[in-house]
């Protein structure tokens, strides 16, 4: 089973599947953290044509995977294919589509198989979403052997003779549409989107260090951050799925609005900025959203170190604590407005606990470009903000 575990794989979006085997019969394992199932009913087939909690049906036309409904406890979900003739009709294929008819990855046997049963790959969990990646498994011993491998308890009159191990079959995973994400790079359809590690700066907390909050929810709510952070700048990050318009306002002392930390329209948003915790009173927003949605306040040394090469989309502060760089903007542009706007902000941390409230603005422009803006000594908070796709890249002055 170590095999599952090393696997890299490729995003797809958290939504309900369609798997076609091409016309052989198909199968699903749901595995837990050992990689094996826990009985009898993670295992989808024609004989069991529904896991008990709704996430993998068996249709006529194949499997159903709903991504979404799958319990946390189930980390793995091996699809399978088998056949009870003397081998394939054809080469063994699989073909992922999602509710709108988009081909999300499909997975082919490159090989005659000369098997009764092939693995062909499995969706696992990492970071809050799902991946896919192939195994290339055959199994001469048919359905019962595969089953057998991950934990199912096949009757003696079902059991092999032989249980040999499963043999190697060379396959292709394609992801139609779709380039290879660079490290980091925005991923379309992720929701929730991944946390990441939390990396404290050495010397520099740039504001109090709490315990992570997290709320999620569908449509506009009013979010009370419980137990509230200590007073000072915190980091408010905010997702949004799909389409539509999303807003975030934190609410003053009366319960009044004040300045917006994010609002806008663009499609799968994200977004994370600087805002400060009140003295006295809890820390709450009203959120507008048309769909669902996932708030996190944490400290602000969890945001991005400015370093190296950053992949991203949308708004993103981010922590320069270092010597003075050069920062190159390359912004794809995005569906707003003259095509979207792009833009770059720096605030000086004075003492440990309070950002400067005049922030330098290095970057203010619209659509797609190419920009080199110089990022002084830090310890810096830089604000950067992106209707779209974006990379940026440090460089060293030298200096």
């Amino acid at each position: 089973m170590d095999r599952i575990a090393k696997v890299t794989g490729h995003w797809v979006p958290s939504v309900t599947l369609r798997l076609d085997t091409g016309g052989a019969e198909p199968a699903a394992l749901l595995l837990g953290a050992s990689g094996r199932v826990r009985g009898d009913a993670d295992l989808v087939f024609h004989g069991q044509p529904a896991h008990p909690s709704g996430a993998v049906l068996l249709g006529p036309s194949g499997l159903v995977l709903d991504l979404n409904e799958v319990e946390p406890a189930l980390e793995r979900i091996v699809i399978a294919a088998w056949t009870r003739q003397a081998g394939f009709a054809s080469m063994p294929a699989l073909r992922a589509v999602a509710p709108d008819g988009t081909e999300v990855v499909a997975y082919t046997v490159a090989e005659e198989p000369g098997v009764y049963a092939v693995a062909f790959g499995v969706f696992f969990r990492e970071a809050g979403g799902w991946k896919f990646d192939g195994l290339g498994q055959g199994y001469g011993s048919g359905l019962a052997g595969l089953v057998t491998e991950y934990g199912i308890e096949v009757a003696d009159a079902d059991r092999p003779s032989v249980l040999a191990g499963p043999v190697p079959l060379s396959g292709v995973v394609k992801m139609p549409g779709q380039a290879p994400p660079e490290e980091g790079a925005y991923v379309p359809g992720l929701f929730p989107p991944p946390e990441r590690p939390y990396r404290l700066v050495e010397g520099w907390e740039f504001g109090p260090v709490f315990e992570p909050f997290t709320a999620e929810g569908h449509g506009s709510q009013v979010v009370t951050v419980a137990p509230g952070p200590p007073p000072g700048p915190v980091l408010v990050e905010v997702a949004h799925e799909g389409e539509g318009y999303v807003a975030l306002c934190p609410l003053d002392e009366r319960n009044k609005d004040e300045e917006y930390v994010f609002t806008g329209s663009l499609p799968d948003f994200r977004g994370s900025r600087a805002v400060h915790a009140p003295k006295g009173r809890p820390l709450r927003f009203r959120v507008v959203a048309e769909n669902r949605w996932i708030l996190r306040v944490k400290p602000i040394a969890a945001a991005r170190r400015l370093e190296g090469v950053l992949h991203g989309y949308g708004s993103e502060l981010l922590i320069h604590p270092g010597k003075g760089v050069d920062l190159r903007v390359d912004f794809q542009g995005g569906p707003g407005h003259n095509g979207g706007y792009v833009g770059v902000r720096a605030h000086e941390v004075a003492g440990h606990y309070r950002m400067r409230l005049d922030p330098a603005h290095l970057l203010s422009d619209s659509g797609a470009l190419r920009r080199t803006v110089p990022i002084m000594d830090g310890p810096v908070v830089v604000d950067y903000h992106a209707d779209g796709p974006w990379t940026l890249t440090v460089r060293e002055t030298g200096l």
